[in-house]
């Protein structure tokens, strides 16, 4: 089996449309979207490289999508933001529900969100698929990858800078890109 991943798809994109693209170069035995991207599980070697081969940069609704070879992101981790966590809820319980679909490495939380980093980059998308949007200890849990360039792997970063945007001269918590720290929304220049 071949998995394939698929991304900078445009917003109206479907399952069914994705399947039926990549059906015309072979079975396609799975497909899952996750927002503005995916994975295509083709059982067929070959097939999938003609697929790969065929599609990548394929135009949909007016968008050149991204196709190729899903990577395995062993080496280093994949790190999720989670947001809305529970303050009845602690690091071991969030670690042990991330654990239902992979290795976690690090789990860290931080007031009302967390970090959690995973082995494995097909683990976090699967985790976040199932965890996204769910309830846990009385709140419903948004999970997303972590836009914040900083800690790709656990313990990286610089001391002295924020998490947030990755300038310097202020923590998270007074980062003028978050709103609810007081800031206006937009990153500092």
């Amino acid at each position: 089996m071949v998995k394939i991943f698929v991304g900078n798809l445009p917003r109206p994109t479907t399952g069914d449309e994705i399947r039926s693209l990549f059906e015309k170069y072979g079975e396609v035995s799975e497909c899952d979207l996750i927002k503005n991207y995916g994975f295509v599980h083709m059982d067929n070697k070959e097939a999938a490289k003609e697929a790969i081969k065929a599609l990548h940069h394929y135009n949909l609704h007016g968008v050149s999508i991204n196709v190729e070879a899903s990577k395995s992101l062993s080496k280093s981790s994949t790190k999720l933001h989670v947001g809305k966590i529970s303050s009845l809820c602690t690091s071991e319980e969030l670690r042990a529900r991330f654990e239902e679909y992979g290795s976690v490495l690090e789990c860290d939380i931080v007031k009302d969100y967390a970090f959690v980093h995973m082995e494995r980059g097909e683990d976090a998308m699967e985790a976040i698929k199932g965890l996204d949007g769910s309830e846990f200890k009385g709140k419903r849990m948004h999970v997303e990858l972590s836009k914040s360039r900083l800690r790709v792997q656990p313990g990286m970063g610089e001391k002295n800078t924020c998490f947030r945007c990755g300038k310097d001269g202020h923590w998270s918590k007074e980062c003028p890109t978050d709103r609810r720290a007081g800031g206006g929304g937009d990153p500092p220049d």
